[in-house]
């Protein structure tokens, strides 16, 4: 057999390569893989690009054979259906790769194919919201939500930022440290690379820098990390509408109104007892008021505190309270003693009533 001519062998090498990349379009532009730690800053996030997606309604337009325009969808496992090209997988890539990839494509039916792919509907927001938020979970975020922290509504209007994530899973909980904010998201190419930037939500509330809080692309995913220590800012915080505007917590023992009770968020321990009534006069001991919390892992944890009228909100003598909450407010020794004595003479009292009746009744007279 003899040897291929130059062009023929070029056409072979073309024709290869082009197999190549219909079994793995990803190859186009494939970043390095992320590490498993923080990667780029902030700043970073501004240059990232729309990735395509399972729902995302698209347009292509061939110059050169506007028969074969029209609108595609991706299906449910990220491909779309071409004229001449049939089931072509496209999520994952950003608008720059999928023309790419497609023009490579097309050059198999077409002289000099020229395109131009775009979005015209793009599919909801997925995001997970997890850590210390009060409900953490899968979230969908359209362009018009309403959030549950603080204030009557919190609107939501336009793309949904990492905020507007936050306040949809009903704001972040006492022990937030929102200094340690970490957005997980998918890099561009298969198979699933991701990067992780962490984020200050502090700068955003105190210095107002917007590149705390970027939009939010599908498949992101939000990590409030737990402080170490509860933030010294935490009073400050829970005026902000990252914080829910109200909790509910039980005062229990001697205050003036037992029961439950309706506060703001991070209510200190005093302010709730005040809240209550106050505490009884001589019946409350002020030196032992208890906080009982119910944790997410299901223990139940349990301090003891000094009930100082005059404390500010301080963590160690006058702890913020979260949401189920129970402060007991205990007995004084005398009011142990009062309970104690009442509680034996009670039934001697009702022996002696019964007597005096039955002397009475000796003693009456018979018609």
């Amino acid at each position: 057999m003899g040897q291929l001519r130059p062009l023929n062998r070029a056409v072979l090498v073309l024709a290869s390569s082009l197999t190549l990349l219909a079994q793995a379009p990803v190859a186009l532009g494939a970043p390095a893989p992320a590490t498993s730690g923080l990667t780029g800053t902030a700043a970073s996030l501004q240059d990232d690009s729309y990735l395509l997606g399972p729902g995302d309604q698209l347009e292509l337009r061939l110059y050169d054979a506007p028969e074969l325009s029209g609108p595609l969808t991706l299906l449910n496992d990220g491909s779309a259906m071409l004229p001449l090209l049939g089931s072509v997988r496209l999520t994952g890539l950003s608008l720059g790769q999928a023309s790419q990839w497609l023009t490579l494509l097309y050059k198999r039916q077409l002289l000099r194919p020229q395109l131009q792919l775009r979005v015209l509907t793009p599919r909801p927001i997925r995001v997970a919201i997890v850590g210390e938020v009060v409900r953490p979970g899968l979230y969908s975020l359209g362009t018009s939500e309403t959030s549950q922290t603080a204030g009557a509504s919190n609107s939501i209007s336009g793309l949904p930022t990492l905020v507007d994530g936050v306040q949809k899973a009903g704001g972040v909980s006492l022990n937030a440290d929102l200094r340690q904010v970490v957005l997980q998201r998918r890099l561009p190419g298969e198979p699933l690379r991701f990067k992780r930037i962490r984020l200050n939500l502090l700068e955003l509330l105190q210095q107002g820098d917007q590149l705390q809080n970027p939009f939010l692309f599908d498949g992101d995913t939000i990590q409030v990390m737990r402080a170490k220590e509860p933030l010294a800012e935490s009073i400050e915080v829970a005026a902000t509408n990252l914080s829910p505007a109200v909790i509910n917590v039980n005062l229990v023992g001697e205050v003036s109104k037992p029961g439950p009770l309706q506060v703001g968020a991070n209510t200190p321990l005093v302010q709730a007892v005040l809240a209550a009534g106050g505490p009884n006069a001589w019946r409350a001991n002020k030196s032992n008021v208890e906080l009982v919390r119910l944790n997410r892992n299901g223990t139940v944890s349990r301090e003891r505190f000094q009930l100082n009228l005059s404390q500010g909100a301080s963590n160690q003598r006058n702890p913020p309270l979260r949401d189920g909450d129970t402060v007991v407010v205990n007995r004084s020794g005398l009011a142990v003693a009062s309970d104690a004595i009442t509680a034996v003479g009670g039934p001697l009292t009702s022996l002696a009533n019964i007597l005096t009746l039955l002397r009475l009744a000796g003693t009456a007279k018979t018609y």
